[in-house]
Order: structure tokens, then sequence, then C-alpha cells
């Protein structure tokens, strides 16, 4: 079973000529344990609600996932394993999911798999202690993560592993692969660790010292962990590459294909006489997982049939949950929000409309689950419907729903994304805008997932004041705004930070951020709500401040600077000069709707100037003649000063108005 493993690992490698051999091969035996003795998956039905969950986190040995999941039986036939890492394969050079059938997150930038599993892990905790009952334990399942040195020296991994810990995830079991070997070298020199110490100070169980290479003694330490009340490690020594006469041990067994001859000679070492990507009957039928995994499933599926019967109403909402779809009343109480927000026009900082907004969803919502990052006084993301997640003296959660994360932007992040990975919650989680920086590849990698998850970040310009620079954020929202499936909000008032909260929680295939101010702002009078979801709309023509004559330029603006447009078209109104206002709370959504909606809102021949208290790259794709925005870091002062001395008033605005309308000399 482990060199069926192997053979395919240097095959598929060395038919790409590009790839990661040596950790599948070192893993081989730890993977007949776990997966060959422990794993409780369905191959024909790799969405099974109540499947054990496992994550390669050393996403660069994705042929071990590969070769394990066309071994046991799920849908990727050999000839995708002979397409490796080629163009539109189900094998991608890292795993990818919703490419690969049975993989369960995308992983690769190393130390967030094992993030992920913390974020998997909990939310089975918390929704075994939400929908069990006695007698019908029907979410009971386990998250087995695989990971190398370099999850382990990446910092995200002190972050997650210490939240799990202090979460007492029991069913997160993580099998260190101990090689001693990353890209450079043997890693001695740079990664002194006592990582058994480094664990235990965690909290976690701690297994070490096992022969990776000894299926029995991984197998038995498995067992082990599955009767722990804390979360496990168990360390593996094992040499990387292993089967291999030359490089086994090596450097070189690490990231590039073995060479034709080490193959050959590694097969004569092994004494494996198939040729390339040829098995034996008995490799596939000592893998074959589809009749035990199929039981396995069966099994469950009569317990839901005995939960829903004895408690139907429980069953239906653990069902919408898992699936993800939202109440039928959502849209009702998204309406109703919206429609409150506008009615009472209140003048607070978006930070506080977005609490606002939630204390309605988290109501109507359970799946939402929140949190912050040590700053939840300042994000406001805890309601009265909230509770701070604890955990209780015997290891169970108190049924909260805000979790304190600690000061772990990053951890927290890929967390959410293991949390959304799972299903049955919308995890949204709060920061301060500047700190998305900490954040950004796990942003980055929900987005390339098309997962739903919400990062609320408030202190979102200089607004913030006096702090100063190191927390005035000027290039965050353009930058994330740069990201591929990632909706960016950033609103100028309650009505708005409705709207946002409501596609971000309907956004099913796309993470959404909000950006939200620290200061108050007045609420933007509007003639009605339904275009606000578009991403920019018409807020005010010139005939609102007086003047009727059709308009002879837009202004588009953003957040807190909507209140300066609409001040600048006052003034200059006064001097006859006819303005639209567009307010653009998301540019991203906005770019996606049809050529004549955006024409509608964006006239063709009437100059732009958009106005943002952020950097100005990102404005002139719309054709904008002029930008009153800030290319410059901050300073420390209090937010009315620093918003007059970098040219953030009315009176700018309107002056840069009348410089583009004014007629050539």
């Amino acid at each position: 079973m482990a060199n069926a493993i192997r053979a395919l690992a240097m095959d598929a490698v060395q038919q790409a000529n590009s790839g990661h051999p040596g950790a599948p091969m070192g893993m081989a035996e730890i993977a007949v344990a776990l997966w060959g003795r422990h794993l409780r998956h369905n191959p024909a039905n790799p969405h099974w609600a109540d499947r054990d969950r496992f994550v390669l986190s050393n996403g660069h040995a994705s042929m071990l996932i590969y070769a394990l999941l066309h071994l046991t039986g799920y849908d990727l036939a050999v000839s995708e394993l002979r397409n490796f890492r080629q163009l539109h394969s189900k094998t991608p050079g890292h795993p990818e999911v919703g490419v690969t059938p049975g993989v369960e997150t995308t992983t690769g930038p190393l130390g967030q798999g094992l993030t992920n599993a913390v974020g998997l892990a909990l939310a089975e905790k918390l929704l075994a202690r939400e929908f069990n009952r006695p007698g019908h334990a029907i979410v009971d399942h386990h998250t087995y993560v695989f990971l190398g040195d370099g999850c382990l020296m990446e910092g995200i991994s002190h972050e997650a592993c210490a939240l799990a810990g202090a979460w007492r995830l029991n069913k997160l079991i993580a099998m260190y692969d101990d090689n001693g070997i990353s890209i450079d070298g043997p890693v001695g020199p740079w990664f002194i660790d006592n990582t058994p110490k480094r664990f235990e100070a965690y909290g976690w169980n701690v297994i070490a010292g096992v022969d990776g290479h000894d299926v029995d003694a991984v197998d038995g330490a498995i067992a082990m962990a599955k009767l722990a009340d804390k979360p496990t490690i168990i360390c593996c020594k094992t040499t990387i590459g292993k089967g291999s006469p030359n490089r086994a041990g090596t450097a070189k067994a690490h990231g590039e294909a073995l060479g034709h001859e080490e193959v050959k000679l590694t097969r004569d070492a092994m004494g494996w006489p198939h040729e390339p990507f040829v098995l034996p009957e008995a490799a596939y039928a000592a893998w074959d997982g589809r009749a035990k995994g199929a039981a396995a499933e069966d099994s469950w599926n009569e317990q839901l049939v005995a939960y829903k019967a004895e408690y139907p109403l429980l069953a239906a909402e653990y069902v919408r949950r898992m699936r993800g779809e939202l109440p039928k009343n959502w849209a009702q109480t998204a309406v109703d929000a919206a429609v409150g927000a506008h009615t009472k026009a209140e003048t607070v900082a978006s930070r506080k409309a977005s609490q606002l907004a939630l204390e309605s969803f988290t109501a109507a919502l359970p799946e939402l689950l929140g949190g912050s990052a040590d700053l939840t006084g300042s994000n406001l993301t805890n309601t009265s419907s909230t509770p701070p997640l604890r955990m209780q003296a015997d290891g169970s959660a108190n049924g909260g729903r805000h979790i304190n994360y600690g000061v772990r932007e990053f951890g927290m992040a890929a967390i959410m994304n293991g949390i959304a990975l799972h299903g049955g919650f919308i995890p949204y989680g709060g920061t301060f805008l500047t700190f998305s920086d900490y954040s950004r590849n796990a942003i980055r990698m929900a987005a390339l997932m098309k997962k739903r998850v919400i990062h609320v970040f408030t202190h979102d310009s200089i607004g913030l004041g006096e702090d100063g620079p190191t927390h005035q954020s000027v290039e965050h929202a353009a930058a994330l705004r740069l990201i591929p499936g990632l909706d960016v909000w950033r609103p100028c008032d309650t009505a708005e930070t409705v709207v946002a909260w409501a596609c971000a929680i309907e956004s099913s295939q796309r993470p959404s951020a909000l950006l939200l101010s620290r200061q108050n702002l007045p609420y933007a009078p509007k003639a009605g709500l339904e275009d606000i979801s578009k991403g920019a709309y018409v807020l005010a023509e010139p005939g609102e401040v007086g003047l009727a004559k059709k308009a002879q330029a837009v202004i588009i603006a953003t957040g807190s600077e909507v209140q300066l447009a609409l001040h600048a078209q006052q003034q200059l109104a006064v001097r006859g000069i006819a303005v639209r206002v567009v307010s653009m709370p998301s540019t991203t959504v906005f770019d996606r709707q049809s050529e004549a909606y955006k024409t509608s809102v964006l006239p063709r021949g009437l100059p732009r100037v958009a106005v943002e208290a952020g950097v100005t790259d990102g404005w002139w794709k719309y054709g904008c003649a002029a930008v009153v925005g800030i290319d410059t870091y901050g300073e420390s002062a209090p937010a009315s000063v620093l918003f007059k001395h970098f040219g953030f008033t009315a009176e700018n605005v309107a002056a840069t108005v009348m410089a583009v309308c004014a007629p050539p000399r």
C-alpha cells in the first residue's frame, strides 16, 4: 500500500518534470495508517456532512493526496495523475478545493492548512454542541492534518495552535512529518524548536518519537489521540524520499523530479516491477474504501432519519445550515433592516452602523459566528445575540457566538476560512483596516476558494486621527480591491452599511471586506435603496440642490468622503455649476454591472472627479479627470485637522471640479 503511493508520486512528478516527490514518499506509511485504518469518509460522496476532514497542510506534497484519492476510489482516474500539474487537470500543483473531489481546502502557503484545520475542528465542536442530543450524535467527526517543518516555522502555526489548545479541540489530530529537511537543506541551523515541548505549552496532547515508517506504531498513536481530551500532535520521524537510493534523506528529494535513472533505481530498491502508473490489483483492493465508506454514510443516514423523527425542526435547521442556504424570511429581514436604517437616518460611525445591522442579522441568522482580533470594543462585532465563546471546565463550549481571537489577525482570517469550508456557519471577524496586511494571504485564499467569509475592517482612513500613520490606512482599500473575487465595501452611512452586510451574507461564492469609519458620518439623504446593492448609484442630482439644469460633472465618492461630495455639490450650485453625486460603496460590485447600468450612473462625456481618503491609483480606470486622494502616509493629529491638512474639504473638492469643468485656455 505504501509503495503504491511512492510509485504514483515519483511517476507523476517525473512525468510533469515538476513537483515534490519527497514528502509523499516519506509519509506513505503515515497515510496507510490514517487512510487505511481510521479515516471515516465515502469516496462516492465527498460532501457527506459527517465525514472526517483531512487537510494536507504541506500542500506541496499534493501527489500524496492525489494518490490516496485515486487509490481509495474517488472520481480521480489514473489519467488525471498522468496529467499532474497540467492545464485544466484535476491534479493541480497544490491541492485546490472545488477542483479535485475529496480535497477539503486549498493548501500550499505553509501553515494555512493547519490553521484551516483548526477552523474545521472548531466548527465541528460548535455544531455538535448546538445540534447533538442524547442518543443522537449527528455531528461527530475528526479533523486530521498532515504538516511538515515549514508549516511549523510559519508564524501562523503559533497563532492557530495556541487557540486550538485554548479551545480544547480534542477531535483535531495533527500528524507532523519530522524529516529534518527543507528546500535549503537540513533544517538544524535554522529550526531548533523543541516541537513536543512547544505543543505541550499550547495545552496539546503530544505523542512524540513515533516511527513514521511503522504503520502499526502510527496506527496506535492515532488510536490514542482519539481518546484525548485535547488536540493531539503525533510527531513522526521520517526519511524524506524514502525508497530512493540516492535522494532519500536529502533536499534533492524535496522539490524536483528524481530523474529517470533514479526512478528506475527506486523501483528496483522497492521491488516494484510495474510500469509507470500501473498498479497491481492487490494494491487497489487493499486501498479500496468505497464499500466501507458507503456503509459508514448509510449508517449515518439512518441516524439522521431517527434524528429527524424526534427533532424535526432541529434537523431541518441543521440541513439548511450545512447546505449554506439562508432562511426563508431572510430577504424580508434584510429589507426591514435597510428601511429601518433609512427611516431613522442616524448620524453614527459606520463601524457602529455595522453593529446596528449585526444586531438584526445575528438574531435572524444563528449561523453568523463573529469575532475580533482583540479589538471587540473598537470593531463593534459583538451583539446581544452573540455572547463570547468560552470553553467550560469539561472542555465543552458554552454556546457563545463571538470569538476572542486575541492579537492574531492572520490566524483569525485562516481559521474563518476553515469554518466556512466546514459548513454550518458564516464567519466574520474584525480588526483595524491597516492590519488587513497581516490577514492578506488568507483573504486571498478565501477568494481563490470562493468561500463566504466576511472581514470587518474598521478605522479605515486618516479619520482615525491621533494614532498616526502606523494605524492610518492609505493604500489598503486599493490593495484589497486588487484581489480577484473579493468584494470590498466602504459604505457612507447606516443604510449603505446594512446593504453591504446583506450583500456579503448573500454572497455564497465570494468573501467580502467591509471598510468602516471610526468617526461619525451623517446620513446621506437618498430617494431609494434599491440600487445600493449594485455597488454605485446616483445619490444626488443637481435638482436636489435647487439647480434646474443637467449635470456638467460627476463627483464619485465613497465612505466618509460622500459628505464632502454633497457639500461640494451645494457650493458648486451657488456658482451655477451643476453636479451629479455618485456614491460608490463597492467598486468591485459596480464593475460587474451591465454596461447600460454603469453608463446610467456615469454618463459618457461628463468629466468625473473621484474623492476618497486613500491612494489615487485605482480611480483612473473610471475615466476621472482628477482624484482628490492621498498618496502619502498620514500624520498624528485629530481627524478634523488631518482632513483639512490633506485637502479633504468641500472647498477643495469644489475647486477641483471647477478646474476640470473650466474651458481650456
